[in-house]
């Protein structure tokens, strides 16, 4: 952390100088100057008036500012994890932290997902392309494109193809599980 530039930061917010800064601590003008630039280093006591003259405190002034959450995501933000007959694309990189996870699920012809385990909480897909059965213990249901879905994950469920094309759905998990 550059001290010299966050005491500069602080001072300029507030619209004052540097000597209007150093007469407040009791400091030259000079060594002002000569902190905000990284020239010297200030005492414990020093910084600790002068942080308290910017209206701050040492803690507070040493607090690392939080990286600000990723809103956007893009296509070079996407993981993709290739399983024999079918795709998950993770749209959101940070999904496992958040409470549901949307992934487009690609299932080749004639192909289908693992089985899934019931497990807690629920799960809603939309079909982008193609068709797709959702069987969920003996039973099944079609979907079609532009149809969609939401169920419990009660019960062991996966999404077969059984058509001679691609298959493309839109699935979040909440919570995530995958």
């Amino acid at each position: 952390m550059k001290i010299g530039k966050k005491i500069k930061d602080l001072r300029t917010m507030y619209n004052l100088t540097q000597e209007e800064l150093a007469n407040r601590v009791e400091l030259t003008k000079g060594y002002i100057s000569q902190l905000e630039n990284d020239l010297t280093e200030p005492s414990i006591s020093t910084l600790e008036d002068i942080v308290k003259a910017l209206g701050t405190n040492l803690s507070d002034f040493f607090e690392e500012e939080k990286q600000e959450e990723q809103i956007v995501f893009k296509k070079d933000d996407y993981f993709i994890k290739e399983n024999p007959g079918y795709s998950i694309t993770w749209l959101i990189t940070n999904s496992q932290k958040n409470e549901m996870e949307p992934i487009i699920v690609t299932i080749q012809p004639n192909c289908q997902t693992d089985l899934d385990y019931p497990h807690e909480g629920q799960e809603f897909g939309y079909v982008l392309e193609g068709e797709v059965l959702l069987c969920m213990d003996k039973k099944s249901y079609r979907i079609k494109k532009g149809e969609s879905f939401y169920y419990d994950s009660i019960k062991n469920h996966y999404l077969k193809n059984v058509k001679d094309k691609i298959c493309k759905i839109i699935w979040v998990s909440s919570p995530p599980n995958f």
